[in-house]
């Protein structure tokens, strides 16, 4: 019998790398702590936690390999399900693939009373090799046994998580995602700050800006970005393409800012690494970039629309739910350098087009993308599940059997 005294459900998010804590959930978890819970983060160890203990949210390291790692991964869970039962959490709240098998399976283990996935995106496509999809699948099916909801943040993993009976219909809803749309407004950027910020970055003065923000790996396209970049230069010799973001070392497709010489386009292209100035960024663009595999709701091309900024994203699930064609941006096939270069010169070349759709992007956001909206659903869940399952929600008085 493991009893608790404090006044607070206590509900832990867990993700593989502590960037996802800080650049995609940390809004999140803040807005949850404000509504009366408990907050604590779990991720492998890294400088992004200081964010959190800032704002007075434990973070506990637990190495979590994002490769199929058997026996890491069985330390993993062994040190997962050691946590959750030292801990006296109410809900355990899980991001990412590797996360979502493995915490879910722990907390299920170490008898959580809910159990909440939050599905960013399948790794799985209808590209996958089919003995690989069959192997992901039965991952997604193992985790989704252990969940009490799952969240979808599209509409299209909803539908395949159906037809591969990963879990039932009345199992998972949509959740969508969102941005902070008083940081991403391009009324808040005076054009002192643009030619500042041009000016630090070395930007010409009448260069045409193309921007991209996302991980340096392969499968946000950045090959395919830098070849149509090849293409584009041709039509504007002083394009810049700005390339922003980090190198995720731990993937098996990272890549580094070296490949520019792979390209020979060190004259135009500009490596900046991880930024917290993005809204800034965001500004000197006149068209924005995703020429993604795979997503889930990506934030990126939701902070350009909520900007003014056009996007070309490739036409995946997650993207096409972001930009609808020749409304907030344009469309082309996956891996398709010749559509992607095109349609960045398009919009290079048409001003009132472009302007068109960055005025259109950002009425979308405040319509769509709103974070807020997506806290209150996880909050709204969050007190069902305790009342279904008899607990108290935040403020009152509680015990948890373990």
């Amino acid at each position: 019998m493991h009893q608790d005294d404090s006044p607070q459900p206590v509900v832990a998010h867990i993700a593989t790398v502590p960037m996802s804590l800080q650049y995609l959930l940390f809004n999140q978890l803040k807005d949850i702590a404000a509504d009366g819970y408990q907050v604590m983060a779990v991720s492998s160890a890294g400088p992004e936690t200081i964010a959190l203990a800032d704002l007075g949210i434990p973070h506990i390291a637990i190495p979590i390999s994002r490769k199929i790692t058997p026996f890491q991964d069985l330390l993993s869970l062994w040190r997962l399900y050691r946590f959750m039962r030292r801990h006296p959490l109410h809900i355990v709240h899980t991001h990412n693939p590797k996360p979502g098998l493995l915490g879910q399976l722990a907390a299920r283990l170490a008898g959580v009373p809910i159990v909440i996935n939050t599905i960013h995106g399948f790794y799985f496509t209808n590209h996958t090799h089919p003995a690989l999809r069959q192997v992901f699948v039965a991952m997604e099916k193992v985790a989704a046994s252990c969940s009490d909801l799952i969240w979808s943040q599209n509409m299209e993993d909803i539908e395949t998580a159906i037809q591969e009976r990963i879990c039932p219909p009345d199992k998972i809803r949509y959740l969508g995602n969102g941005i902070d749309l008083n940081r991403f407004d391009w009324k808040r950027i005076s054009q002192e700050m643009i030619q500042e910020k041009r000016a630090e970055l070395r930007l010409p003065p009448d260069a045409q800006v193309v921007g991209f923000v996302g991980r340096l790996v392969t499968e946000k396209g950045v090959h395919e970005l830098l070849q149509a970049a090849l293409v584009v230069r041709q039509r504007f010799p002083d394009v810049r393409f700005l390339i922003v973001g980090s190198t995720d070392s731990d993937k098996r497709d990272a890549i580094t800012d070296q490949v520019v010489h792979h390209y020979r386009l060190e004259a135009n292209c500009l490596f900046t690494g991880q930024r917290e100035d993005t809204p800034e960024l965001f500004a000197l663009m006149d068209v924005f970039v995703l020429p993604s595999h795979r997503e889930g709701l990506p934030r990126a091309p939701m902070e350009a629309s909520a900007m003014g900024v056009p996007c070309v994203v490739t036409d995946v699930r997650g993207c096409r739910e972001v930009v609808a064609h020749e409304q907030n941006g344009l469309l082309v096939p996956l891996q398709d350098v010749a559509a992607l270069a095109q349609a960045i010169i398009r919009l290079l070349e048409d001003k009132p087009l472009a302007q068109r759709l960055g005025q259109t992007g950002r009425r979308m956001a405040e319509e769509r993308f709103d974070e807020r909206l997506v806290f209150a659903k996880v909050k709204e869940e969050y007190a069902r599940l305790l009342r279904e399952k008899g607990l108290p929600g935040p403020g009152a008085h509680f015990s948890r059997n373990g």
